[in-house]
């Protein structure tokens, strides 16, 4: 399990906002996902080159894309699915040369299937982990017949001790499970005005919208928040300062699932040498474990995944389940931004 507590989780991330570039190894710059710079996904770089990488944290996909699309520079970056096309559209990123990463052959068919990861110019982006969003709960004050439906969410009963992300994507994956859709790609207008009626219902119950899973597992372990819709990390951070908290990923409408992986930027400051060491290091099987222990979530590879015994993946909340789910990938980009513009409408109250 993490070591760290969420008291302690909490403050590093504060200073890696607070601190924005991590300095270590010059050669190259990651900008990733706060709680990402993890040991053991970086041991065969290490070994290689001295060093960590230098890391710059963020807390959202469209804050990173749009730091990047201003002008910051960086090595490689970490978006998930959905973000890749647009970085492709805004010619940010260039192809990797798999020749260059023999691990990739171990990645799981099924997250490289989208065109827009993988096409006759090359390979754009690399899939490395994935997680849940699903329901967080303290099962001390909740019981498990409450969430077991998404409506919950909407319950008065819980009113002021829910939160939810404060990421579109995640919380749209909510509203249209919560309303019937199981597939994003294909949203019909009654179906996006239902799921943001939804959303307009549970908003008087939310207390708040965490920026970070470590926030969003300190405002449960307060005891301010009982039911979360939640990543694998937070309920990870929870478990292991021994607070009470269950991963419901099989309500009657289902969950969520997302992938993430790394793009390689054009005009990177750094090295290119090292930024495929940076993958190749990512993608070694023993990567698995690290991540799982750190953050709860699942690799990519199907061989680093073997060395997870399936008991220990049900129980991160990274094995399978007997529930509809909506997987986030790709989807339209207008639709996209439409979902971002009424998401912030909602969160104003209006």
């Amino acid at each position: 399990m993490k070591k760290s507590s969420v008291l302690l989780a909490s403050a590093a991330v504060a200073a890696a906002f607070s601190a924005p570039v991590r300095a270590a190894d010059p050669g190259l710059l990651v900008f990733d996902w706060a709680g990402f710079e993890i040991d053991g996904v970086l041991t065969s770089y290490v070994a290689k080159n001295g060093d960590k990488p230098t890391y710059s944290f963020y807390g959202d996909d469209d804050e990173a894309y749009q730091k990047l699309a201003s002008g910051f520079k960086a090595d490689v970056a970490h978006p998930c699915s959905q973000m890749v096309s647009k970085y492709r559209d805004a010619g940010l990123i260039e192809p990797w040369d798999p020749a260059k990463i023999p691990a990739i052959a171990d990645i799981d068919p099924k997250y490289l299937q989208s065109p827009i990861f993988k096409d006759d110019q090359g390979v754009w982006f690399i899939p490395t982990d994935w997680g849940a969003a699903a329901i967080a709960y303290n099962p001390e004050e909740v019981p498990a017949e409450d969430v077991a439906t998404l409506q919950v969410f909407k319950d008065p009963k819980y009113a002021g001790r829910i939160s939810l992300p404060n990421s579109s994507d995640d919380v749209w994956a909510l509203a249209y499970l919560a309303t019937g859709v199981t597939d994003w790609t294909n949203v019909s207008e009654e179906q996006f005005q239902a799921a943001a009626a939804w959303l307009r219902e549970v908003h008087p119950n939310v207390l708040s919208y965490w920026a970070d899973p470590s926030e969003q597992a300190q405002t449960m372990a307060s005891g301010e928040v009982l039911i979360s819709w939640s990543w694998n990390d937070g309920v990870t951070y929870l478990r292991a300062d021994n607070y009470p908290v269950a991963f419901q990923r099989e309500p009657v409408e289902g969950s969520s699932t997302f992938i993430c992986g790394y793009v390689n930027l054009k005009d990177g400051p750094g090295s290119e040498e090292k930024a495929y060491d940076f993958m190749n290091s990512w993608l070694a099987p023993t990567s698995a474990r690290a991540l799982l222990d750190e953050i709860g979530y699942g690799h990519s590879s199907l061989k680093a995944m073997e060395t997870i015994p399936m008991e220990e993946q049900i129980e991160a909340g990274v094995g399978p389940v007997n529930a509809p789910i909506l997987p986030q990938v790709p989807n339209d980009p207008v639709l996209r931004e439409r979902q971002l513009a009424e998401f912030e409408k909602i969160k104003a109250g209006f």
